[in-house]
């Protein structure tokens, strides 16, 4: 008589997700670096139960964005665009010139980059919250640091 075994594989749906808050603090951190720490953890790929087609992931609060650094001559030779739509609506600014005006738009685009250009992106994407300065209204959640081996 031979044993059987079930050998399924688990696929984890939306109803099984129980997101965490995280906190992390930007100061003197480099911006891509962090950025691929923050996107792991936006699309749940940490976690064992990681699955592509689900938003997995968790939340991450942001702090003390205006502290990041560039590495190399990044600040005054890298540049973001915006696109109005119409003939000669595109504007550039510096990473230097956005960092002093929104810093909170540096590490966002960053990890923009680094999730899915997919209505499922969008949606981890809305998990990030970042602030320029130290304090954030995210209290309630009680958010607790990101290990660094994430």
């Amino acid at each position: 008589m031979t044993e059987h075994h079930s050998w399924t594989t688990h696929s984890t749906n939306a109803a099984e997700v129980r997101p965490e808050w995280f906190i992390v603090d930007a100061t003197g951190q480099t911006v891509g670096r962090l950025a691929t720490r923050i996107s792991r953890v936006l699309q749940g790929k940490h976690k064992p139960a990681y699955t592509a087609h689900v938003d997995t992931g968790d939340f991450v609060v942001v702090v003390n964005a205006e502290k990041v650094v560039f590495t190399g001559r990044k600040l005054d030779q890298k540049k973001y665009h915006a696109y109005s739509g119409y003939p000669g609506g595109l504007r550039s600014t510096t990473a230097r010139r956005t960092l002093e005006t929104h810093p909170e738009r540096v590490l966002e685009a960053a990890v923009q980059g680094m999730v899915p250009g997919t209505r499922l992106g969008r949606q981890m994407l809305s998990k990030l919250k970042v602030y320029a300065g130290a304090s954030h209204p995210h209290e309630a959640q009680q958010p607790r640091p990101l290990p660094d081996h994430i």
